[in-house]
């Protein structure tokens, strides 16, 4: 559980973003997409992680052409409870965003119409746990240690926002 690891870790360290209120709120968001959805909790934690690998592909894509800052920046500028259409095309094209939601559909069984609106919704959620681990004192100050266990750059394979959300919720007592 190395990105749960780091996500604590992120919030135990004073020197990083990562807080119990900030876990708490993206755990609010996601009961909050559950109900407006009328999907259960872990097909929406599901949404979740599927989105989630898709946006870990993106970043790790911009990280190869543009460096670790650029992701950074990008997830400090996008990271967030609340809808951002800007977060979505900040990650995706148009047609990747299709694309997203149509295999997100298949995964989970919800209809790719929903998802393709849930995805302002869900990426700057993603983005949100990423920040986690961002220093207090700026991207130069120090990497992002949540971020680079999410974007695995040792290819272990061992990235997982579903399950990331599952402990913080047992962590949180929800």
């Amino acid at each position: 559980m190395g990105l749960f690891d780091q996500i604590l870790g992120a919030v135990a360290n004073p020197n990083q973003q990562g807080s119990l209120g900030q876990l708490g709120s993206i755990i609010s968001t996601v009961d909050q997409l559950s109900n407006s959805t009328g999907a259960d909790a872990s097909t929406i934690q599901s949404l979740l992680s599927v989105v989630g690998g898709q946006v870990r592909s993106a970043l790790q894509e911009k990280q190869a052409t543009e460096g670790n800052e650029a992701v950074q920046s990008v997830v400090n500028e996008f990271a967030g409870t609340s809808p951002n259409s800007a977060a979505v095309n900040s990650i995706f094209s148009p047609a990747l965003q299709q694309q997203v939601a149509e295999f997100a559909a298949q995964r989970t069984g919800l209809d790719a119409g929903m998802i393709q609106q849930l995805l302002p919704q869900i990426v700057p959620v993603v983005l949100n746990f990423l920040q986690s681990g961002a220093n207090t004192q700026g991207f130069q100050a120090g990497g992002n240690p949540v971020l680079s266990s999410f974007l695995d750059s040792d290819n272990d394979g061992d990235v997982d926002i579903s399950d990331a959300i599952k402990m913080a919720s047992r962590y949180m007592g929800r």
